[in-house]
């Protein structure tokens, strides 16, 4: 079903609107700018209808806030308002709205162009949405995980919230291949996937294939404590698919490897404070998104060599050092940074 905003000051008009547009989609109202706003934050609204004259924050304004945010901008916006004159109609598609319908509403024109914006969304998400999944395994791609790391290595820089990332390797995949074959081998990626996908039920985790046998698991508001009991769940969760591998020096069956790295509070690299994250120096020293990346790959790495089949800890303060990864077990659980 849609999800529909209805932002206006007037009460009345916001009744106007919902009556003639209840069976269209889930309708969701606001008063104001700053409440549409906040709404827009925590929900995913497929169409807004927007009035322009509002007190403290204009339609405009709100309008462009929105159209400023990458995970907003794609969201169309119908202004409702009372000028009709060409000036306003310029400025409105200039700041991105996608249509415009005069007061009083006409509910037959209402309901035909919001059906057409509805229409539009509905299919660009299709496209998206092939644009952004691996097709082998029905997970994200790595284009989609690259988004995400840099918006929500933003978000954390921002509010000062953990950040955790899982990278993920099949062991010994290639023997796998060559011993089963290639159909064989897609089919265990695409469990492989499922089980990882499956272990990592929060809505704001990102499941991604990174490539070949490779994938991540991108853990917002996650403390490496979070991070490390996921690993374990994924270990078990693939451990319990079972499919044999009759090539694999380390079990008779496929497993994982697994590097877990985080920014946190029991991080070197811990912000004191929330930071405004659209400047670079905000940042500290060599922390970055890529280092990140960086810190887990190398915690995986260093899986590899502890054996196989098991998840290390490193944080992103140590990208560089394999040396200082610690193993996480179901036993011990995980131990912060040492030193």
């Amino acid at each position: 079903m849609s999800s529909i905003l209805l932002v206006d000051d007037d009460p009345g008009a916001i009744r106007v609107l919902g009556r003639a547009l209840f069976d269209m989609g889930e309708l969701h109202f606001a008063t104001g700018g700053a409440a549409a706003l906040r709404l827009a934050h925590e929900s995913a609204f497929d169409l807004i209808l927007l009035d322009v004259d509002m007190p403290r924050i204009s339609g405009f304004q709100v309008c462009k806030s929105l159209k400023a945010e990458a995970a907003m901008a794609d969201v169309p916006i119908i202004f409702v308002t009372g000028h009709a004159d060409t000036e306003f109609e310029v400025a409105a598609f200039g700041i991105g709205a996608a249509d415009f319908i005069a007061k009083p509403v006409s509910v037959p024109l209402l309901r035909a162009r919001v059906q057409a914006q509805l229409n539009a969304k509905h299919a660009s998400d299709a496209l998206r949405r092939v644009s952004i999944t691996d097709g082998l395994t029905d997970v994200a791609n790595r284009r989609r995980f690259e988004e995400c790391l840099a918006q929500e290595w933003r978000r954390a820089r921002r509010t000062a919230d953990p950040l955790s990332l899982l990278m993920i390797d099949v062991d010994h995949f290639k023997l796998f291949n060559d011993h089963y074959g290639h159909p064989a081998g897609d089919e265990g990626l695409r469990q492989m996937a499922h089980a990882i996908a499956g272990a990592s039920a929060r809505p704001g985790d990102l499941v991604a294939r990174y490539g070949g046998e490779e994938f991540v698991v991108l853990l917002p508001q996650t403390t490496r404590q979070g991070a490390a009991h996921l690993a374990v769940a994924i270990l078990a969760a693939v451990a319990s698919l079972e499919i044999a591998n009759a090539a694999s020096p380390t079990a008779p069956h496929l497993t994982v490897s697994i590097g877990v790295a985080s920014l946190d509070d029991d991080s070197a690299w811990w912000p004191a404070a929330p930071a405004d994250s659209r400047h670079a120096a905000d940042m500290i020293g060599p922390c970055l998104p890529a280092t990140l990346v960086r810190a887990a790959d190398t915690a995986m790495y260093a899986a590899k060599a502890a054996g196989r089949g098991c998840a290390m800890l490193l944080d992103i303060a140590d990208f560089d050092a394999p040396d200082l990864a610690i193993e996480i077990t179901p036993a011990s659980g995980p131990s912060t940074r040492p030193g």
